[in-house]
């Protein structure tokens, strides 16, 4: 082999090395800039919530500021296996009425038995009502609502994510709902003070926000977040943020 050649050869495989590293570590330059998503799922059959688009935007900047990216829709036939595995949590923002077909069904239980994460945010506990699945998961049905009123909430569990940063009363105004159905095995991090406003149904055990591990899954629930002006709110923002969190996993 000629002088020439072996250059050629060795500056041949040099240039084979250098793109070798490049590609490696543009490959794991991009791998460390993947993000965690969530998916918003706001679909309504019956009322529909004004807050509902001032919600999605409020939840997306929670994600630019917190690094999660979120998707949203009102699709439910995007609601399958394949699409679900992008999500570390989907959020049902004020869904209301019947908003998932079967196949949708099976597909949000399959998600949650793999482990994924769920946020209900208040009317998500107004759909469904023919899904048991959904009901228990969820933790309680929508029963009636008085008129929009100040009233007191009861922090019960500041440990977690969603309360940390609350007072031990959280004086706010908000559409408070009464419930049926309520899944007894959910962990109440917020109550209401009936006596504190008028209309209330479910006397002194009357929660407003709970979590629970369920069948492989995390899920949070909080009936805050009727109002256009929650979603500007520091306090509620905090709350929101920390169920969210506490779905997607993250500590």
């Amino acid at each position: 082999m000629t002088p020439a050649i072996k250059i050629a050869r060795n500056l041949f495989l040099l240039c084979c090395c250098i793109a070798a590293v490049s590609f490696t570590f543009k490959n794991t330059i991009t791998a460390k800039a993947e993000k965690d998503k969530i998916l918003v799922f706001s679909k309504t059959n019956g009322y529909r919530h004004e807050s509902i688009e001032t919600g999605i935007e409020a939840i997306k900047k929670l994600g630019a500021a917190n690094n999660f990216d979120v998707d949203a829709t009102e699709d439910s036939t995007y609601l399958n296996d394949a699409n679900f595995k992008k999500y570390k949590a989907v959020v049902f923002l004020c869904t209301t009425g019947t908003v998932l077909g079967k196949p949708e069904e099976q597909a949000l239980q399959n998600y949650i038995h793999n482990g994924g994460g769920f946020v209900g945010v208040h009317a998500a506990t107004d759909c469904e009502y023919d899904f048991a699945w959904y009901d228990k998961m969820i933790g309680a049905n929508f029963l009636s609502h008085p008129r929009q009123q100040e009233a007191k909430l009861i922090v019960v569990d500041n440990t977690h994510a969603s309360t940390k940063h609350l007072p031990a009363t959280w004086v706010r105004k908000d559409e408070w709902y009464n419930f049926k159905n309520m899944n007894p095995d959910v962990k109440v991090l917020i109550k209401i003070d009936e006596t504190s406003y008028e209309g209330g149904k479910n006397g002194d055990n009357h929660p407003m926000a709970w979590y629970q591990q369920f069948e492989g899954g995390r899920v949070f629930y909080t009936e805050l977040g009727h109002t256009i002006e929650s979603y500007s709110e520091q306090n509620y923002l905090q709350h929101l943020l920390g169920g969210i969190k506490y779905a997607m996993g993250k500590k």
